[in-house]
């Protein structure tokens, strides 16, 4: 019976890619294995078809000779064939290249190395730091490397020896029927590599607890929630791996003035009744000084004023931000009889009077009884 032509029974284009090849044989594999389709007579059929077209169109030398000539130049060429039959040894190979992404990589040689563990650190700020930049020292607890064996785990002049279960790769390869599958090495745990006479410091770990002092470079215009990532100041790697990171979070108190919203600034100003009614000029704090801000005569509680160019300059924005200063109105306590008087009288005066003081009041007044109106019978 004549042979399919490779490309159709992988269904891919005689142009496809290694990797359209092998995902198109990853799909026929899975749906076609004997293991999964114990009731098909035809699946081992299908299997092993697949299996030769993938055995030629993922080997270079062996697709170029097919494109050429065809199955009769396969023939024709040493080893009589393209895959030699089929057997489970030889589906065990092509599985661990296709499938070894899903269970753990592909076939590995020599002690693997692991890299460090990323740490984490909370660096909480004034917001005047923040603003301006600092230098900080931190102690931060990690794992480094040991001194005594020089990260090895062995005691000093013994060295660690290949590990005999999986013979220095690492992983180890378990055969379940057709399948052949990958697993870290259960006496090395994937370093490759046993120790005999471990390090009485490290206890063979390679690796001993330890508080580092940094100096970590605070750029001004930081805010809360922004990272400086140290490289290599995580924990040290495994077997000769190398170091993780250490990423500084940033975290600003709480200021008693201000609130920060990016590069703008906000702060709320009390003044008495008899500014905003008359007018004046108060201090207002900035972070650069002191400024003078005037307040107009019948301010209202509430009003915001805008001061440009107060605010701050962020570590992504060369622009100075501005501040914002909303007014607040305070009214008076603990007032004398006198006072208590003087007041009464003014507002008497202001009541008898025929223009409208309180604007706001009497426009919420007239809104009120539209309102009543309205819903009356």
């Amino acid at each position: 019976m004549a042979k399919r032509d490779y490309y159709e029974v992988l269904g891919v284009s005689r142009t496809a890619s290694a990797d359209e090849i092998k995902k198109s044989y990853r799909r026929l594999a899975m749906k076609h294995h004997p293991d999964r389709n114990k009731d098909d007579a035809t699946a081992e059929a299908k299997f092993k078809e697949a299996k030769e077209a993938y055995d030629v169109l993922s080997n270079s030398d062996k697709r170029a000779t097919y494109d050429r000539f065809g199955h009769d130049g396969l023939r024709a060429g040493a080893g009589g064939g393209p895959g030699g039959g089929f057997s489970a040894e030889g589906f065990g190979d092509i599985f661990g290249d296709v499938f070894g992404d899903i269970f753990g990589g592909g076939r590995q040689r020599g002690s693997q190395v692991f890299r460090g563990a990323d740490l984490g650190y909370e660096l909480k700020l004034d917001l005047e730091d923040a603003v301006s930049g600092d230098t900080v020292t931190i102690d931060v607890p990690t794992q480094v490397s040991c001194d005594k064996c020089n990260g090895s785990g062995a005691k000093p002049g013994t060295e660690p020896v290949q590990c005999s279960t999986c013979g220095g790769a690492g992983q180890v390869r378990m055969q379940q029927g057709f399948f052949s599958i990958q697993q870290t090495c259960p006496a090395c745990k994937g370093v490759g590599t046993t120790i005999g006479d471990p390090c009485d410091k490290c206890h063979g770990r390679g690796r001993v607890r330890k508080t580092k002092t940094l100096s970590v470079k605070v750029p001004a215009g930081v805010d809360d929630g922004d990272r400086i990532r140290l490289s290599g100041e995580g924990e040290a790697g495994r077997n000769g791996g190398p170091p993780g990171d250490l990423y500084v979070e940033i975290r600003v108190r709480p200021h008693k003035l201000f609130t920060r919203d990016g590069a703008d600034l906000a702060c709320e100003v009390p003044i008495s009744m008899a500014t905003a009614t008359l007018g004046g000029e108060v201090e207002l704090p900035t972070l650069d000084g002191h400024v003078s801000l005037k307040i107009p005569g019948g301010t209202q509680s509430g009003k915001v004023f805008r001061l440009r160019g107060k605010g701050v300059t962020t570590v992504r924005d060369a622009r100075k931000g501005d501040l914002f200063a909303r007014v607040a109105v305070e009214t008076p306590v603990n007032l004398s009889a006198e006072q208590k008087e003087l007041l009464e009288k003014f507002e008497e005066s202001i009541r008898s009077g025929g223009e409208k003081h309180s604007p706001r009041a009497d426009g919420w007044l007239d809104t009120v009884k539209r309102f009543f109106d309205r819903i009356s019978p």
